[in-house]
């Protein structure tokens, strides 16, 4: 039998409706702009400031904003059309990188105005997220739903590997203004593509609301926490998020400070955290099955904890892709697994907003991570902090190791079949 047979089948299986290869052929390129922007910004922010702490604020900027509008959005995309809600938050995504194209082309941006821009599309970012996610299970047959979660997981990681590495040479040659545009023209390609998709109501719409949207908004927080399996799985998501995924957020301090090197070797590490989620990705994504993804998503934060500690512990470039590449992977096993887990355990009535946690957790914990890192980094320097951080990811997954076996009874039977 061929390898991508073996690999590839529940996940080709999944991409093989019109409804998902128009659906993920947008979002490949959307996202890629979203990377090639991701990387421009935080250049873009350390050549303004030569600051990790301000770098740290700007990552901070664009992916906080999903703690406080995160819970608010997956209620909206829980009792309204999730196509065109869909629609506005990535046209509101295009409208600001272009913005910001245009004032970087102008020579008219200033830190304040990066921080302004970053902080909109952190908002329109956070209703895409629940939008686009409870659109799923309309692309696919229910027994496929797990390897969509997994592929949609695996094409971001593609558009991270292509992303950085188109943003480099563009960077080096061009300036930032191109990425940023790539990122408003991506969006807005993804933007025209929605009504191509063929939606069944039940799934386009949410459910009539039945309380108001605080409330709705309380109703989901509080069920994720209730949950035996989602709320432990939450939790420590958030926390290894807090600790250890703020480095790939603010990598232009540590391409400078702790190798010397400029736009060319910061796009060729982050292609390096990419090539190992891809590759992750695809194993993970094909795998078909919920058995044994609990104890996936807990051992990729483990092995991740020792890929940060020795990007930070070394000086040689080389090595340092090696362990790019190991975090990558790992942050790509933890995520797909989280995902699959959640989806497959959530309500139909709440999924929206039982995505919306994840998406918070997935963004703003990154950004938290980002925020103290860099502000650390300005006092202690960039490498004692991220090892200390690293000390904590081990007890945190030493904590999870002890409640491994709960949480996998409570989300590896799919929900219909629980008694």
């Amino acid at each position: 039998m061929p390898i991508y047979s073996r690999l590839g089948g529940p996940l080709w299986r999944a991409l093989s409706s019109r409804n998902a290869r128009i659906f993920f052929s947008a979002s490949l390129v959307a996202w890629t702009g979203l990377w090639m922007h991701r990387i421009a910004v935080a250049w873009l922010a350390w050549e303004l400031t030569g600051s990790a702490a301000w770098v740290g604020a700007v990552a901070f900027a664009d992916l906080a904003p999903a703690v406080l509008c995160s819970p608010v959005a997956g209620a909206v995309a829980d009792r309204m059309d999730r196509v065109l809600l869909t629609q506005f938050s990535q046209g509101a995504i295009a409208l600001g990188a272009g913005l910001e194209a245009l004032l970087v082309g102008t020579g008219s941006i200033s830190i304040g105005l990066l921080l302004a821009i970053e902080t909109w599309n952190g908002v329109a970012a956070s209703f895409s997220q629940p939008a686009r996610q409870t659109l799923m299970p309309a692309l696919v047959a229910r027994e496929d739903l797990p390897s969509a979660v997994a592929a949609n997981s695996l094409l971001f990681n593609v558009a991270r590997f292509i992303g950085p590495g188109m943003a480099g040479p563009v960077i080096a040659i061009a300036g930032v203004w191109p990425a940023m545009l790539c990122n408003a023209l991506g969006n807005l390609l993804a933007t025209a593509t929605m009504p191509a998709l063929t939606i069944d109501p039940a799934h386009r719409r949410g459910h009539p609301a039945t309380a108001s949207l605080l409330a709705e908004t309380v109703e989901g927080l509080a069920y994720a926490a209730r949950h035996p399996g989602l709320g432990p799985l939450f939790g420590f998501a958030a926390l290894a998020a807090i600790l250890l995924r703020g480095v790939p957020e603010i990598l232009p301090p540590y391409v400078e400070r702790l190798f010397g090197r400029g736009a060319e070797s910061l796009g060729a590490l982050t292609a390096s955290f990419a090539v190992g989620a891809l590759t992750a990705g695809l194993i993970v994504a094909s795998r078909g099955r919920l058995r044994g993804t609990t104890r996936i998503a807990i051992a990729a934060v483990a092995a991740q904890a020792v890929a940060m500690a020795g990007f930070v512990a070394t000086g040689e470039f080389l090595f340092a892709m090696v362990c790019a590449a190991m975090l990558g992977a790992c942050g790509s096993a933890h995520g797909i697994s989280v995902q699959v887990l959640a989806q497959t355990a959530a309500a139909p009535s709440m999924r929206g907003r039982i995505m919306s946690v994840w998406g918070m957790i997935s963004r703003a914990g990154p950004a938290l991570g980002a925020l103290m890192l860099g502000g650390a980094g300005e006092i202690w320097g960039l490498r004692w902090p991220t090892l200390a951080a690293v000390g904590l990811g081990v007890a945190l997954v030493a904590w999870a190791a002890t409640r491994a076996k709960d949480i996998a009874r409570a989300l590896e039977v799919p929900r219909e079949e629980r008694g």
